[in-house]
């Protein structure tokens, strides 16, 4: 018995059925940790490459370093560190939010560059003409700048979302009951992995494409021509 749910497994349809509510709670929890993650390095990622490209180098170097750093460490030794390290020093998360948090953190440094090269997209003679203006540089970036670098980017942004949503598994190192973590219980106690790792694999295909097919809609929907300035 798991969960109070007696297993069939002589009959693989019965057994999947049967789990199929429980999995599908471990796909709610993949999906709150992707969209979570997804926010933290949409938000931390687009800081970032501000900083980067600030003229002044005690600004931009250190975000640029810290950059590097996030990509060239492993997401587990960054869970660990959030997980382990952290309340050593009286931060204490719950699992959950600091799964999703090392998510985030980790993938801000892959987003960074993808807002790097979309705001670098942008002529010159907008900002200039915004100068002009008289608008100040924060008001040109938020309402000149970025509404245009933003459906540039939106693809890339897109497979990133995919791929955070891939790596939610390695949060079950800290407990946190997603999908495959879900699977690999009820693969242990009822000593059938077949059927829910399958169905794990279809449930990640059926949002991989429900994902990708929302970024494509946005990508067709939205302008990608400038602002003209009046």
């Amino acid at each position: 018995m798991l969960f109070g749910i007696e297993w069939d497994t002589a009959d693989n349809w019965t057994f999947a059925w049967s789990i199929l509510p429980i999995l599908l709670r471990g796909m709610v929890v993949t999906i709150q940790a992707t969209l979570l993650g997804f926010l933290v390095a949409a938000v931390l990622g687009l800081v970032l490459a501000g900083l980067k490209s600030v003229r002044l180098r005690w600004i931009a170097w250190p975000a640029r370093a810290f950059t590097e750093f996030l990509r060239d460490t492993p997401l587990l030794v960054q869970l660990f560190f959030l997980y382990y390290v952290l309340p050593e020093y009286g931060l204490v998360l719950p699992a959950f939010m600091t799964g999703a948090l090392a998510l985030g953190v980790q993938y801000s440094a892959y987003t960074s560059e993808v807002y790097r090269a979309g705001l670098e997209s942008i002529t010159h003679g907008q900002t200039e003409a915004a100068r002009a203006l008289d608008l100040s540089p924060l008001r040109t970036f938020g309402v000149i700048v970025l509404p245009q670098a933003l459906p540039r980017i939106i693809p890339a942004l897109g497979n990133y979302l995919v791929s955070i949503m891939k790596d939610v598994p390695v949060l079950s190192v800290v407990s946190i009951l997603e999908m495959l973590n879900v699977a690999r219980i009820i693969g242990d106690r009822s000593f059938n992995y077949m059927v829910p790792l399958t169905m794990v694999g279809a449930l990640y295909l059926v949002l991989t494409l429900v994902a990708s097919a929302g970024v494509r809609y946005l990508d067709e929907r939205l302008p990608k021509r400038g602002i003209p300035l009046r």
